[in-house]
């Protein structure tokens, strides 16, 4: 009897020890866990909700402006949603013909999840179908059209597919600021700062993300106040307001 009390107190040391060396080692070797996007990779590659639409865009984008091309792409019209603070960076150029208003060439690049990439990936094709597409048809484009072109995405990652039309109508207003037909400016879901060119708060803060930290270099991206100098006192507080927000 006073053997097996032995035994079992040299058992639960034993025990002890092998707990508290598994915890150690636990510790040590704690399992690297997936990046958001990585993550994102890895379930675009090994999930079968996506349709095979959706992983040929991911794995072959396509238009996708590469890293130095943007000084040699000609092009007219630039748009942007999102933010670097947020994680997800939308960012489209075009190139619109002046006499039809038709859209020549397209380029993106997104700092979002797999499904995004697909997505603008399909719409850049959309734009580019039948020699361009109209700046009035390519407004008309909605998330639902771009998710009905890949075959479908699963409804957690649809507000991805909203990055790359809202970019798109960012950069129809750009190309319409850039030639002065203010009146065709529709601004998206912003207030309205600059009531003349129509420019919004949501431009204001594209433009300090940007690396504009002056209202002259805010002026110089956007023209707001040009319009309405009344304006510039409200644009000075918002530049200081994003430079803060973003730290810039």
């Amino acid at each position: 009897m006073i053997k097996t009390k032995s035994k079992n107190k040299k058992n639960i040391k034993k025990s002890s020890k092998n707990s508290l060396s598994m915890t150690k080692n636990l510790k040590k070797n704690k399992p690297k866990l997936l990046s958001r996007q990585e993550a994102d990779i890895v379930n675009a590659l090994s999930s079968w909700i996506y349709s095979d639409k959706v992983r040929e865009h991911f794995l072959h984008p396509k238009n996708f402006m590469k890293f130095g091309e943007e000084k040699k792409f000609k092009y007219n019209a630039v748009g942007m949603v999102g933010s670097p603070a947020c994680g997800d960076v939308m960012k489209i150029w075009l190139w619109v013909d002046p006499q039809t208003e038709k859209i020549k060439k397209v380029r993106w690049r997104t700092f979002g999840c797999a499904s995004a990439i697909a997505s603008t990936s399909a719409l850049s094709e959309m734009l580019m179908r039948n020699e361009g597409m109209s700046l009035k048809k390519a407004r008309e484009i909605t998330p639902d059209k771009i998710i009905k072109e890949l075959g479908g995405l699963p409804d957690i990652k649809y507000h991805c597919s909203v990055l790359g039309d809202k970019a798109l109508r960012e950069a129809i207003n750009d190309y319409y600021r850039r030639i002065g037909q203010y009146e065709k400016i529709k601004p998206e879901g912003s207030r309205v700062i600059d009531k003349v060119l129509k420019i919004t708060e949501k431009d204001i803060e594209n433009a300090v993300i940007n690396g504009a930290k002056t209202l002259e270099e805010v002026q110089k991206k956007t023209k707001v106040g040009l319009g309405d100098p009344r304006c510039i006192p409200l644009v000075e507080e918002l530049i200081r307001f994003y430079r803060e927000k973003y730290n810039l």
